[in-house]
């Protein structure tokens, strides 16, 4: 399994951690003889690819979250109250999404045919962050305007768990 990135929302909808591990790969699909939007043809009849412009990691941040509120939402208007929001897989990457009972979300990027990784978010919530941040007296209660979870025993504890957990299935 490949992991891209992760990050943990607050119930203000502000990101208050994300790290990127992989950069995911350009599909092929991308290579088609047919232009897409965006694309240009050049002299010779070969389609240029459109170049995108690397989005900021504050942007990423609201992207992913934009994705995340509205397949809740959906999922929730669509199957009932009681119905929740478990990943969304494209065929790119399959992204996996818990929320605990305080309303952080956290959220993981993974390569398409990774398994649910519900139970490994969880347990990043438990074991780390409930151990290195929210028992840290230090760490503030509140994220106001994004102030993340600047923790080096949480960051090493979740590099810790990636390399032990995540990753060898």
């Amino acid at each position: 399994m490949i992991l891209y990135s992760f990050y943990i929302f607050d119930r203000h909808t502000e990101c208050i951690y994300s790290r990127k591990w992989n950069t995911r790969p350009i599909s092929a699909s991308t290579k088609s003889t047919r232009p897409q939007s965006g694309a240009s043809i050049t002299s010779n009849g070969d389609v240029a690819p459109p170049t995108r412009k690397a989005l900021s990691k504050e942007d990423d941040a609201k992207l992913i979250f934009g994705l995340v509120f509205s397949l809740r939402n959906m999922a929730q208007k669509l199957g009932g109250e009681d119905d929740s929001f478990l990943c969304y897989r494209t065929g790119e990457y399959k992204l996996h999404y818990y929320e605990t009972p305080t309303r952080l979300k956290f959220v993981m990027l993974t390569d398409h045919g990774a398994k649910t990784q519900r139970s490994a978010l969880h347990q990043i919530w438990a074991l780390l962050y409930v151990e290195y941040v929210v028992k840290n007296p230090l760490s503030p209660v509140e994220h106001p305007g994004g102030i993340g979870v600047a923790n080096v025993m949480f960051e090493q504890g979740l590099d810790a768990f990636v390399e032990r957990v995540v990753l060898p299935t």
